[in-house]
């Protein structure tokens, strides 16, 4: 799992609720390439995230998600939607000018995972 790139957590409870810091697509310490692989590997690494609290993504009940180009906006549904399957969370996704590493997509999330 990657390690946080910031002085934050990358997760952290808050009574029933999961918050995760926002994941960019990172694998093995590298920003993978493409928007859809990126969006993936985001999704992929809140999962990791979210599993760390005994919650799964099934459990996001909304996502932050953050474009370096609003162009890329299809493409990264595409992934998004790939990633998450059938379950649909709450989203706003905004466009910024820039990410850490140059990344092209990150992605937070809020679950409610009841103890």
């Amino acid at each position: 799992m990657a390690a946080p790139i910031g002085p934050y957590t990358p997760a952290v409870r808050a009574g029933d609720f999961i918050i995760v810091s926002g994941q960019l697509g990172i694998l093995d310490g590298a920003l993978v390439e493409g928007v859809q692989e990126q969006t993936r590997q985001a999704v992929a690494n809140l999962a990791d995230r979210l599993a760390e609290h005994g919650a799964t993504l099934a459990d996001v009940a909304k996502t932050m998600c953050f474009l370096t180009d609003m162009g890329t906006f299809g493409e990264f549904n595409e992934a998004y939607v790939s990633a998450f399957g059938d379950f649909r969370p709450a989203r706003s996704t905004i466009g910024v000018a820039a990410l850490p590493f140059n990344g092209q997509v990150e992605i937070e999330a809020w679950a409610y995972a009841p103890r």
